[in-house]
């Protein structure tokens, strides 16, 4: 007979146990917390430190110890300090795609007591310039392509670049070589650093098309971390066949971006969490991802549910050995009742899993795997103990069971704020309580249910793009006298970004020379893929507001009278 979710929570959090809760005041509100979590990122890190020569990190044919890793990180934080002049509290950059080096730079970063700011690898130029500017960064650690493009933002505001990976590559003025400035064999500085000291700021897109830092404290990662930990732990002890299963030492897979808060906190620093090995992906291919399962027996794969269908739809898959998978899933998107199906039938020992995550709550929320999935295909899963829940209305008062309404989370592992942004912090964190603006429900037994966005956004491929941010630079170009943007559905990502518009009299423009326009201004996965063009004023409502969800349904009935053709 399996256990109960509650008797399994009852006997992993008990006094004395691993996962023990108690109270404590965090950001004036009394919370349940870990009794045992880490007094800070830097602590954690040592902890791996005896694990010595064992393989840590492979990325295309490097093999990577944790001796090794560490053993930059002390250097880059060396180098941080004494050339740098970095101390604690500043903000130092990271922007470049997914190296071993971001790795260790993160945890020098946070070492040191300084501030990881985590930049888009996929950012224009003025969303590089932007996220400089507004974090205030001192030093920035990059590859060449955003050395490059942010060249004219570093000078402005007198940012030190330092280039990894750049090889004869040609540098902005000011910038070092990676390898010209690090000394090996250096000792990481002591610093003291404070359990509620801030040690991150992930930048998400905001509804106002300017992006927000979401500042996250050691404290606040480190409880997510032990969060996933409790929820693990809880399964095995429900689901012991499921964890009997696992034949490998833990492995993961990135298939995200580490900029991103799944791959930074729920993949990179949970393999710290676990001392598990990391096969870092450069960049997202099926063919390339089951390649990497088979050569590394690969034990956990989280992606966005996308990535699960490119598995299953790759040519390669029946020929690729994937029997060392005990965890199929991710987030960043609902996954399919039908994906859920798949996952379970179609790989030797991997089950299917979810997560309901933000980067506002450092990625831990709702999960669901195995049975629980299959029984609940649509749910996003239960929570720990230390992470509350709650559905309300419009007014903020908060409803029953079952009953739909906007979902609020609060507990540690939340962001304290955003940086430099009051009122968006006022706004969206109100009485320790954060709004999601997702709207759902939650069961009898505690399965909490996504069934809507009320952020105006499109969620593309695990990306969050936000609608009004997408219109603001439409609205740049002077034919476009209205613009509507949405999100329509696709197979594969989900959802694609679309446009309707309305040009200004005695005027022309057309999708490509439109889409050029936007390409210039955002990052290529907030490009529209569909533009549509008409004769008349968009529809409005007595306040004069766009009436987008008409606009929408005009969009769909058109695809459906025209399946095989575009609007």
């Amino acid at each position: 007979m399996t256990l109960r979710y509650e008797e399994a929570i009852a006997q992993v959090t008990a006094p004395g146990e691993t996962f023990e809760i108690t109270e404590a005041v965090v950001r004036g509100q009394k919370l349940r917390v870990f009794k045992n979590t880490p007094p800070s990122l830097r602590a954690l890190f040592d902890t791996t430190r005896a694990r010595g020569e064992e393989t840590f990190l492979i990325y295309e044919d490097e093999r990577w110890s944790f001796a090794q890793v560490m053993a930059q990180a002390d250097a880059i934080g060396a180098m941080l300090v004494e050339r740098y002049g970095v101390k604690k509290g500043d903000r130092v950059a990271i922007a470049m795609r997914n190296y071993p080096e971001w790795i260790t730079s993160f945890v020098a970063i946070t070492s040191v007591g300084a501030i990881v700011v985590s930049m888009n690898a996929l950012w224009s130029e003025d969303e590089l310039a932007y996220g400089l500017e507004d974090s205030g960064a001192k030093v920035m650690l990059c590859d060449l392509p955003r050395a490059t493009r942010s060249a004219a933002a570093l000078a402005r505001h007198q940012v030190r670049a330092v280039v990894v990976r750049a090889g004869e590559g040609e540098l902005p003025p000011g910038a070092c070589h990676f390898e010209s400035v690090l000394e090996p064999g250096r000792t990481l500085p002591e610093v003291e650093i404070n359990p509620h000291d801030d040690a991150t700021i992930l930048y998400t897109s905001g509804t106002t098309g300017f992006p927000k830092g979401a500042v996250s404290t050691h404290h606040a990662i480190l409880s997510a971390l032990v969060s996933f930990g409790c929820r693990a732990a809880v399964q095995a002890l429900r689901f012991p066949k499921d964890a009997a299963a696992q034949r490998h030492p833990s492995c993961f897979i990135l298939t995200v971006p580490l900029f991103h808060v799944t791959g930074c906190v729920a993949v990179m620093l949970g393999c710290f969490v676990l001392g598990a090995k990391l096969v870092i992906m450069y960049k997202w291919s099926p063919e390339r991802a089951l390649e990497l399962i088979e050569r590394e027996r690969v034990t956990h794969f989280v992606g966005v549910p996308t990535m699960s269908w490119d598995l299953l739809e790759c040519p390669d898959f029946e020929r690729r050995d994937t029997s060392s998978l005990i965890s199929v899933g991710g987030g960043g998107a609902p996954a399919p009742p039908e994906l859920v199906k798949r996952v379970e039938g179609n790989f030797h020992n991997g089950r299917p899993g979810i997560g309901y995550g933000m980067t506002e709550t450092n990625a831990y929320g709702p999960q669901n795997s195995g049975d629980d999935y299959l029984r609940r295909a649509s749910s996003s899963g239960r929570c720990v103990p230390t992470v509350e829940m709650r559905v309300t209305d419009a007014g903020g008062k908060v409803l029953a069971t079952n009953e739909v309404g906007e979902l609020w989370f609060r507990g540690p592992n939340l962001i304290r704020g955003y940086w430099n942004k009051p009122e968006a912090t006022a706004e969206t964190i109100v009485e320790g309580w954060l709004r999601t603006g997702d709207i759902g429900r939650i069961d009898e037994e505690g399965f909490v249910f996504v069934e809507d966005r009320a952020k105006d956004m499109v969620l593309r491929g695990g990306e969050n793009v936000y609608c009004a941010e997408v219109e603001a630079a439409v609205y740049e170009h002077p034919a476009v006298y209205e613009a509507a943007v949405f999100g329509v559905p696709h197979q594969r990502l989900g959802e694609e970004v679309a446009c309707v518009i309305f040009l200004k009299p005695n005027t022309s423009l057309d999708a490509d020379a439109l889409r050029a326009h936007v390409a210039e201004r955002l990052a290529a996965f907030k490009v529209p893929a569909h533009f549509v063009f008409q004769g008349e004023q968009l529809p409005r409502n007595a306040s004069g507001k766009i009436l987008k969800r008409d606009i929408r349904e005009t969009w769909l009935a058109r695809q459906r009278a025209t399946p095989a053709g575009r609007p």
